[in-house]
């Protein structure tokens, strides 16, 4: 179980290590941003060591506020993957290509596969959603904002982008089996808006999910990607991590329980919380 650097925004990228540790996560995923601690190597080893949270995964700066970190699009991806390695991180997330990015677009998936064998790296490329402009839908990635049907190796999913989209995300985890290598756990709902809700808030089958995880034994990262910006009082955030944080571990060990004892999924029990003011 790990969080990401997101998460804790507007905090920095250097907040998030103490409160993975406090909070009890596993690791830490690390959203490369204009945060000049979210490049820099040296500084990351260093917080990583100090408090004990390994780096698990990169998310490379391929989203649109991200534009001008690190130059091309290839460049970012390779840098990134460069990162991952000098920090132990296992996976690097990259968002799908935009159908402007020419020759990035139309030889993704063997250009990833390139930097993934010259540096051990995996790179997962996350769902995305379609994008609607006076309710017809723009044509923004190339070749899809779906990556199910493409020719990845591997896969992130991502349950607010699901929402958005209307996609069944126990379906695509089915579908994806092994392909699937990380997951950003959030909610969401199908109002068009990327929410990053707490999970079980939104519309998805979210603990069916994680519990499908528990129970194939996989063995991937489940990353807490949740907004916590709005937050109204002292403490709030970190109510809301935990929560996030204990929702995956009983969702986990719940379909792992089943595997070993049949039990139907009916059987098993919730994880509630308390309202939040």
């Amino acid at each position: 179980m790990t969080l990401s650097s997101s998460s804790v925004f507007p905090l920095g990228t250097q907040d998030v290590f103490a409160m993975a540790e406090d909070l009890g996560y596993d690791g830490v995923e690390v959203m490369v941003t204009h945060n000049g601690w979210s490049q820099d190597p040296v500084k990351l080893n260093r917080l990583s060591e100090k408090h004990g949270m390994p780096i698990h995964s990169i998310h490379a700066p391929t989203l649109l506020f991200t534009q001008q970190v690190w130059g091309s699009a290839w460049n970012k991806l390779a840098k990134s993957a460069d990162l991952a390695r000098e920090v132990g991180a296992e996976v690097v997330v990259a968002h799908p290509p935009f159908r402007w990015q020419g020759n990035y677009a139309s030889g993704f998936a063997e250009g990833i596969r390139e930097i993934m064998e010259a540096t051990g790296v995996l790179i997962c490329v996350e769902n995305m959603y379609p994008w609607r402009a006076s309710g017809r839908e723009a044509k923004m990635y190339l070749p899809h904002w779906d990556p199910v049907p493409e020719d990845y190796d591997y896969v992130i999913w991502d349950f607010s982008h699901a929402a958005i989209a209307q996609e069944n995300s126990l379906d695509a985890f089915r579908s994806l089996g092994d392909r699937l290598r990380h997951v950003h756990l959030t909610d969401g709902t199908a109002n068009g808006k990327d929410e990053h809700m707490l999970p079980g808030d939104g519309d998805q089958p979210v603990a069916e999910c994680i519990e499908y995880l528990g129970e194939t034994g996989w063995d991937g990262a489940v990353c807490v990607e949740v907004g916590t910006r709005k937050t109204k009082y002292a403490g709030e955030r970190e109510e809301m991590l935990v929560y996030s944080l204990e929702f995956a571990r009983h969702h986990l060990a719940a379909g792992a329980a089943r595997s070993a004892s049949g039990r139907d999924p009916e059987d098993q029990d919730t994880v509630e919380r308390s309202p939040l003011p």
